[in-house]
């Protein structure tokens, strides 16, 4: 007879999101879908949605809801901004993660500035990824000040934050 102790890790981060490990799944643009995010949440981490893999914002909505069916655990939602590159509603897909109260909003490449305080208003978490230091130090000194007395703002970076 075999017997396997299972750890569990409790952090701040699997407090403050609810979840049993400290694991985040990335945001992958054409996988990100509620098959591979509720698998992640009820494997005990955080599974996330990938906003432009839909659509439009109403597809992102429509694919909160049917991740919602497939896992009882919290899950997020992915929101690369890149305007430049990616011509999308933003600040609809914004709205949507607000009123459909996501537990964290996984945010890289430009500001997520307008959206902090909606995201705030409606509790959902928010992680910015940033790729290099200098932008990672950007987004400490911009969102981080206001946004820690509420202690709901996670600051990472691609160099040894959560991603």
């Amino acid at each position: 007879l075999l017997t396997v102790a299972i750890m569990v890790l409790k952090t701040a981060l699997t407090e403050l999101l609810g979840i049993k490990h400290p694991v985040i799944q990335g945001g992958m643009q054409h996988v990100g879908f509620a098959e591979m995010a509720s698998a992640v949440s009820n494997a005990g981490g955080l599974g996330i949605l990938t906003a432009l893999s839909q659509p439009t914002p109403e597809d992102l909505r429509k694919e909160i809801r049917r991740c919602r069916t497939m896992t009882p655990n919290p899950f997020g939602v992915n929101l690369t901004i890149l305007k430049a590159l990616i011509p999308a509603d933003y600040d609809a897909f914004a709205r949507v993660i607000a009123e459909e109260r996501v537990a964290m909003v996984e945010v890289a490449g430009g500001s997520p500035a307008p959206y902090i305080k909606m995201w705030h208003d409606a509790g959902v978490k928010v992680l910015h990824k940033s790729a290099t230091l200098k932008h990672a130090l950007k987004v400490c000194l911009t969102h981080i000040p206001k946004a820690m007395k509420k202690k709901d703002y996670l600051g990472s970076e691609s160099w040894g934050g959560f991603n």
